[in-house]
């Protein structure tokens, strides 16, 4: 009988349905694959995700100082009673913290055991999988599904190598203010056939002055802020293109300024890392006959 697994991130709960299990609980932005729909949610937010980046930005700041982010739904978490819980460490905002997590069980007395992911790289990310196909008593099928998707990368990476030109590249994980995305988006944009030169492979996501940014001209500009679909983030465009020097960029001049899904794409180190790697294998080299279609992208303009 497979156990009773709450996964309370995204990523985690990809991976353990590719595994072949259906978690018992989830949390509230877990909506892939189409099967967890239904399922219960033991974590609420206490942000309005409809806001504009900048609102958001602010409501994080006020959370932080007074109770958090996120909130567990403890009489939801006592029901499912788990054998096992998935969280993560790398990043407070993205989802609920470790330490809320660890309070929760402690408090509510339940004996399961709690899998924390905290990746920074595409090896990490692997990792991760691993890791929860050997809790999950998945270890076979998690080895050949890390195995695979590594595989398929290096096909991507061994196309991009021999590219004469490899563009400067910049992805922002958020508007306003402009942040660089990092952990394993320099990897991937490395892979991809682009230079990344504002973050290296493990750094983390930081934010950065727009001067810097001006400064770095990328010849392609990624906006892919966390939790944001491409509809959201073209009504967020301005906070980009109302900044000064916008025109003046290398990218808006060349028209290779793209939107990208950031909530099922860049910030979302699980099994669709491959998606990351593909589309911006195409963002970078976009007439290349061997480039895939961009997936979950499409051109940024400033009229929308």
């Amino acid at each position: 009988m497979p156990p009773t697994v709450v996964s309370l991130l995204p990523s985690a709960t990809e991976i353990v349905a590719a595994l072949g299990v259906d978690p018992a609980a989830t949390s509230h932005e877990c909506d892939y694959p189409p099967s967890v729909a239904d399922t219960p949610t033991v974590v609420e937010s206490r942000i309005d995700a409809d806001a504009d980046s900048e609102t958001i930005d602010e409501q994080v700041h006020e959370a932080e100082t007074d109770g958090g982010v996120y909130a567990i739904d403890r009489e939801t978490l006592a029901a499912v009673d788990p054998d096992i819980v998935i969280s993560q460490g790398i990043c407070e905002v993205c989802a609920v913290d470790t330490v809320q997590v660890e309070a929760a069980i402690a408090d509510l007395g339940l004996d399961c055991r709690l899998v924390t992911t905290d990746p920074h790289s595409v090896d990490d990310i692997l990792g991760d999988i691993e890791r929860i196909g050997a809790a999950l008593g998945k270890d076979r099928r998690a080895n050949r599904l890390a195995a695979a998707l590594e595989s398929r990368m290096d096909r991507v990476a061994d196309r991009t190598a021999g590219r004469s030109r490899r563009p400067t590249v910049a992805v922002l994980d958020w508007l306003s203010p402009p942040m660089v995305a990092g952990h394993w988006v320099p990897e991937l944009v490395e892979r991809a056939g682009g230079e990344y030169g504002l973050a290296d492979p493990g750094d983390a996501s930081m934010p950065r002055e727009w001067a810097t940014i001006r400064e770095y001209d990328p010849d392609v500009l990624v906006a892919a802020p966390c939790g944001f679909d491409l509809e959201q983030t073209a009504d967020n465009r301005t906070d980009l293109t109302e900044r000064p020097g916008w025109n003046d960029l290398r990218a808006v001049r060349n028209g290779r300024v793209y939107a990208m899904d950031g909530h099922h794409l860049t910030n979302r180190p699980g099994i669709r890392v491959l998606e990351t790697l593909e589309t911006l294998a195409a963002l970078c080299a976009p007439t290349e006959r061997d480039s895939p279609a961009p997936w979950m992208a499409r051109p940024l303009a400033a009229d929308g």
